[in-house]
């Protein structure tokens, strides 16, 4: 085995997405401001800052002012502010308006911005790296390094030119160990590294199992007649039934574009439910479909959201790191929104981590950051949301009514907080026991294939390397996941990765297009015998999404 080089950093950040880059950018504004040398670097596992990044995305700039103050004059790209909200219901055919008075302030969004998020990203990069920030897109972290009483110590990158049979090809680099005195992971939701670093540290004891959704998004260049900057529409009910949770929306942008998506919530029962096809089946319906006729489709991704908000945040801290963003899940479901999270989680640790440094002190646990988190508007924020995502295990109509009391009668200051013990993949339901669903075929205009959809996600994967969704037991697809829960694996994947097909002598078997992934992670967290697991491909490869 090839000896690996190791480079030495004060701080390492694992993901260069809105937590970590803010991260990154306060702690070198802390070491300006006290004359001190800092070395911070971060690592993204994307082809640039931003190729991963897909969000929807209306954007509450409270904790971007917090962390640059002037981020106007330094030309942040929040260009479109929100300047008219709508709630809609839907039925089949019929969609009926909220009253904005009627709605909790939770949705309401006024000096909110809808951006593009990919692009507030690769901006935040450039103010990092103007501060000496050193930034390593195209190398995916993938293993923790722990030091000989067990505290992180740093992180080690992939290997590259590996050939899928484990052999080195002739473009073979080994991976590089990059040392800190502490380590900050924001992957993003459920992040290969922060899932080992939580089971291993047992940061989610006492609290509820995390919960997801899929995010499923499309851009579409729209017949300017049908363009409205600043428009914000939000939907909930059809296509999905009334025990599904999730929810859809399209945010107008300038220069013509719209953007739709839609929000599955990982918790679904019926494994013939494919988020996917309910998303395009979704801008069929008669108050939507108009948005788009004369338009083009001319991107599209998925990515999972952390949903479980407060009740579910794991420990925050352990030896020689903290977790930060959607890595921890400090998105709030209630707003839907996580950015404007994800950077105030990022500088609480920053400030966190300089006192540390300054101290002289390493590898240890940075307990003044969950501290300052519980003393932080964002913790109020999410406190008054705490029981959001659970009443919505109890369905859409008893979730409407008690987010209602709570968040417009109540203002978030509710006596009682609701607890759930069920992760998301023990929520699937025999194949059996539920009823198929029949999708309309795509029309290539206003719905789309999963294959056509892949190619506009810009995705790339070496087809020689070894393939990075693999399985534990892999009789386990066949022998129960189609057996018992009619493969779902080829449903709730928005990629077409997983494929049952019939071998040489007549059998089923799984088909990984492992190729086709967008890094979305559904697999990982929905599985229902948890027997897929997620890992890093050769750093640069994935989605290389432009502003999503």
């Amino acid at each position: 085995m090839s000896e690996r080089e190791s480079m030495e950093y004060d701080v390492v950040v694992v993901g260069g997405g809105p937590a970590g880059l803010a991260t990154a950018i306060r702690l070198k504004q802390l070491a300006a401001e006290k004359n001190q040398e800092i070395g911070v670097c971060v690592l993204e596992k994307g082809a640039e800052l931003g190729a991963h990044i897909l969000s929807g995305a209306v954007m509450d700039p409270l904790a971007l002012t917090e962390l640059i103050p002037d981020w106007k004059e330094k030309g942040a790209p929040l260009n479109v502010p929100v300047t008219q909200d709508k709630f809609l219901f839907l039925s089949e055919t019929g969609a009926r308006a909220t009253p904005n008075w009627l709605l909790p302030q939770c949705f309401h969004n006024e000096g909110n911005y809808i951006v593009r998020l990919g692009d507030v990203v690769k901006w935040m990069g450039e103010q990092a790296e103007a501060l000496g920030v050193d930034i390593f897109p195209g190398f995916a972290a993938v293993e923790v390094l722990y030091d000989e009483n067990g505290a992180v110590r740093g992180v080690a990158t992939g290997d590259m030119g590996v050939a899928r049979d484990g052999s080195h090809t002739d473009h073979y680099q080994p991976g590089m160990e990059l040392h800190a005195r502490y380590t900050v992971f924001g992957e993003g939701a459920r992040g290969q590294l922060g899932r080992q670093l939580i089971e291993r540290y047992k940061l989610d004891d006492g609290r509820n199992p995390q919960s997801y959704g899929i995010g499923i998004k499309e851009m579409w260049e729209v017949d300017p007649a049908q363009s409205k900057p600043g428009l914000v529409v939000h939907t909930a009910g059809w296509p999905l039934d009334a025990d599904t949770y999730g929810g859809s929306f399209l945010y107008h942008l300038d220069n013509n574009l719209v953007a739709v998506g839609m929000i599955v919530g990982l918790d679904y029962a019926n494994p013939w439910l494919s988020p996917f096809d309910e998303f395009q089946r979704y801008k069929t319906h008669p108050a939507i479909r108009g948005t788009f006729e004369g338009g083009k489709r001319i991107a599209y991704g998925a990515r999972a959201i952390t949903a479980g908000g407060l009740l579910a945040l794991p420990k925050l801290t352990f030896p020689g790191g903290v977790l930060v963003g959607c890595e921890a899940g400090f998105l709030n479901a209630s707003r839907i929104k996580g950015s404007h999270a994800a950077i105030k989680s990022g500088k609480l640790a920053a400030e966190a981590a300089f006192d540390a440094l300054t101290a002289d002190r390493r590898q240890d646990e940075l307990t003044a950051y969950p501290k300052a988190f519980e003393s932080s508007w964002l913790h109020a924020e999410l406190n008054k949301a705490r029981n959001f995502k659970q009443w919505f295990k109890k369905g859409r109509t008893v979730a409407t009514l008690m987010t209602g009391i709570e968040q417009w009668l109540l203002k978030g200051k509710m006596p009682w907080t609701l607890r759930h013990n069920k992760p998301d993949h023990a929520c699937l339901q025999p194949a059996s026991q539920c009823a198929r669903i029949d999708y309309p075929k795509p029309d290539g205009k206003l719905t789309f294939d999963k294959l056509s959809s892949v190619f506009i996600s810009n995705t790339n994967h070496d087809e020689n390397e070894p393939v990075h969704l693999t399985l534990k037991d892999p009789s386990v697809p066949v022998k129960v996941n189609l057996a018992k829960y009619g493969g779902p694996e080829a449903r709730y994947c928005p990629a077409g990765v997983y494929e049952f097909v019939k071998d040489d002598h007549g059998e089923d078997r799984l088909q990984i297009n492992a190729q086709n992934c967008v890094h979305c992670k559904t697999c990982d967290i929905k599985d229902p015998t948890q027997n897929i697991v997620w890992v890093a491909p050769q750093g640069g490869e994935g989605p290389v999404y432009s502003g999503m």
